[in-house]
């Protein structure tokens, strides 16, 4: 069952083409990433489907639902992991989960025992009441996760989940999203311009170029395709380089 349709979509800004006419589908219990450089259209793609854009054209539907229509149902069934650092840095670690409870009318008595099995999860128990300036960039990346998790959603939205960080909290950071799409059946739709991180935890890929959707298959039929690693893939495909 696809949990994501997409048609057709296009997002202008202007002149600018940022999206042009792509299709897709997204199965549901599947990690699909978007691969692609800067300026590829992968980020646009993701505020369509967490219904923080509009589309200019096309048909987007999520969990069967028009992202046009139903933008307050659909949210409340996602988790968005951002590519930017956005806690709140007057509050304490426990605090953010606490007051982001509530966006989804998550009342306190509910929301603390939440918090609290989900800073167990991501490993930041002892950080439960530390302030926010004294994580590492690594801590903050996983108190991010454990944030988009806190309405238990179905579908897992993540920009780029991992960047920044030194290969071992990024091994820290799979081994969660693994857990989560194994174990508890979440969707992950993800970005990265990490070939590593593609082929460690997508089923699919979709790489774009220009707005458009290039390919879209497993990373090792990619491989298979094309030859080489997923990387010379992406760079034949994109004929542009690896940008961080």
């Amino acid at each position: 069952m696809n949990i994501i349709s997409v048609r057709g979509l296009t997002k202008l800004y202007g002149e600018l083409r940022a999206v042009d006419r792509v299709d897709f589908d997204i199965k549901r219990g599947e990690c699909f990433g978007f691969l692609g450089p800067n300026g590829a259209g992968k980020t646009t793609v993701m505020s369509i489907i967490c219904c923080l854009l509009p589309p200019t054209d096309g048909d987007v539907r999520v969990f069967g639902m028009d992202v046009k229509e139903k933008p307050s149902e659909i949210k409340a069934r996602i988790g968005v992991m951002p590519q930017d650092e956005n806690l709140d840095p007057d509050l304490s670690v426990i605090e953010n989960l606490i007051v982001y409870a509530r966006y989804f009318d998550i009342p306190k008595r509910l929301s603390v025992p939440r918090a609290d099995e989900l800073l167990e999860f991501v490993g930041l128990t002892e950080k439960r009441n530390s302030p926010i300036k004294s994580l590492s960039g690594g801590m903050k990346r996983r108190l991010l996760l454990a944030r988009a998790l806190l309405n238990n959603p179905e579908l897992l939205i993540l920009d780029e989940p991992t960047t920044g960080l030194d290969p071992s909290s990024r091994h820290h950071v799979w081994d969660m999203l693994n857990h989560l799409k194994t174990k508890e059946g979440t969707t992950l739709v993800l970005t990265t311009h990490y070939m590593e991180e593609a082929e460690k935890l997508c089923d699919r890929v979709a790489i774009m170029s220009l707005g458009r959707v290039v390919a879209i298959d497993p990373p090792e039929a990619l491989i298979q395709r094309y030859g080489g690693n997923l990387e010379e893939v992406y760079l034949r495909l994109t004929g542009r380089g690896l940008e961080h």
